[in-house]
């Protein structure tokens, strides 16, 4: 995977939308403790998905086609929420996964569907 400025502007703004999904859930759910520790546990499953979609949607050659944007929101939610439950033994609540479902798809393929408004010619 070979990322130039395009692939390595789109897969920051993916990372961005993870962690502002666990920031607003947090929030939500008035999370108290460490706040850096309690969003990292929650963050890592996601983030962990999150790099391997991209590599599964080569996400590098096409950042912001909805395409790879659909199979990085998939192996994010679904990578996830796996990770979530049998490796960071965290709970997985059917709201939680509609929510996560949902939350991620509209942050992860929504920004590439604006930008690809945004980008057509006039």
């Amino acid at each position: 995977m070979r990322f130039n400025r395009l692939a390595a502007m789109s897969f920051a703004i993916d990372v961005a939308a993870v962690v502002l999904f666990v920031v607003i859930g947090r929030r939500n759910h008035h999370e108290t403790g460490n706040a850096l520790a309690g969003a990292l546990r929650i963050v890592a499953p996601f983030l962990i998905a999150l790099l391997i979609g991209w590599f599964l949607a080569r996400a590098d050659r096409a950042p912001m086609a909805i395409r790879s944007g659909t199979v990085i929101w998939a192996c994010t939610v679904v990578v996830g929420l796996a990770l979530r439950r049998l490796v960071f033994q965290r709970g997985i609540a059917i709201a939680f996964i509609i929510v996560a479902t949902i939350t991620l798809g509209v942050f992860v393929i929504g920004w590439r569907a604006v930008a690809r408004v945004v980008r057509r010619p006039v």
